[in-house]
């Protein structure tokens, strides 16, 4: 498992190269790509600038690829997440996972940016034309990550 927070851009199709490569059981990686969007509740961004808490972050991040692995099968799998000032376009955060299915691969992958978007420590402010606007956690993302509970064992 792989886990970046960085301020500098990656290469998405050089990192899917490297979890194609961990083995010869790779049968699927599935990756998502996160871009910057130049609008955002109807209002121009020009900028967004993520902070976050080194170590607390990637500790939190570290227990989502573990529940991932836990649930699936997961022969690795990377996340890079960036930080700083951003402009619409940017990439802004890679998940891949590699697996023998691609069954696996989709879900774990899924898995694991909808509970980045809920549980790790980022804070996210916007420059607007109005000035800047610090971002809350969207009801969607937080319905996104709902669908992953598993039910209660009695």
């Amino acid at each position: 498992m792989r886990i970046v927070v960085q301020a500098e851009d990656f290469d998405s199709g050089a990192e899917i190269k490297r979890l194609a490569d961990q083995s010869n059981g790779v049968g699927a990686v599935n990756s998502f790509v996160g871009f910057v969007r130049d609008n955002n509740e109807d209002t121009h961004v020009g900028s967004l600038f993520l902070e976050h808490y080194p170590g607390m972050t990637e500790k939190q991040i570290q227990t989502i690829l573990t529940e991932a692995e836990e649930r699936w099968v997961v022969l690795s799998a990377t996340v890079i997440h960036r930080v700083g000032e951003l402009t619409p376009g940017e990439q802004i955060v890679f998940v891949g996972v590699a697996s023998p299915h691609r069954g696996d691969a989709f879900d774990a992958c899924e898995y694991i940016i909808d509970y980045l978007k809920t549980r790790a420590t980022f804070w996210k402010k916007e420059s607007t034309p109005d000035g800047f606007r610090w971002l809350e956690t969207r009801q969607t993302d937080v319905d996104s990550a709902d669908k992953w509970k598993q039910p209660e064992k009695s």
